[in-house]
């Protein structure tokens, strides 16, 4: 079921919530698609299965919030607020998190392929078996997080704090690649 938030009077559909205060709403399964969420308040809010693709939430407030199996594919999320955030299965392929908040983010087997997570924390947060194959990590905090499983294919981890990084053994030749590290037999 899709939910979609209309106009009363001309049945049009309303995606302008700039700054709005939307916290703990419960919008599960609702078309947020081209939404401009800009500054928005979504702590604790419950987007279930939402679709927010293409979404603007630039420096938004989804700390807390339920985005299980949400679609944020090539939604604007820089500088937002994600912290605590469950993102569960979520799909965020080449969405802009730059400088984005997850510390302590539930991002297990999501699709963060081709995402920009440039500068962004993600201290303490839950990457199992997420697919980050191609992602822009540069210059984030990774620590204390656990990467076990997660696809690191020609992501981009230069200047990464990786420190105290939970991995498997069988990602380390990703990790190396990741890293740009050669390693020379002598």
């Amino acid at each position: 079921m899709k939910i979609q938030i209309k106009n009363k009077k001309t049945g049009k559909i309303i995606k302008e919530f700039e700054g709005s205060d939307l916290s703990g709403a419960d919008l599960s399964g609702a078309d947020l698609s081209e939404a401009n969420l800009s500054e928005a308040n979504l702590s604790v809010a419950d987007l279930f299965e939402v679709d927010l693709s293409g979404a603007d939430l630039f420096e938004a407030n989804l700390s807390e919030a339920n985005l299980s199996r949400a679609n944020l594919s090539g939604a604007d999320l820089s500088r937002a607020d994600l912290s605590g955030a469950d993102l569960f299965e979520a799909n965020l392929s080449e969405a802009n998190l730059s400088g984005a908040d997850l510390s302590e983010a539930n991002l297990s087997e999501a699709n963060l392929s081709v995402t920009d997570l440039s500068g962004a924390d993600l201290s303490g947060a839950n990457l199992f078996e997420a697919n980050l194959s191609g992602a822009d990590l540069s210059e984030a905090n990774l620590s204390v997080t656990d990467l076990s499983g997660a696809d690191l294919f020609k992501a981009n981890l230069s200047e990464a704090n990786l420190s105290g990084v939970k991995i498997r053994i069988n990602q380390k030749e990703q990790l190396i690649q990741s890293l740009h590290i050669q390693i020379k037999n002598d």
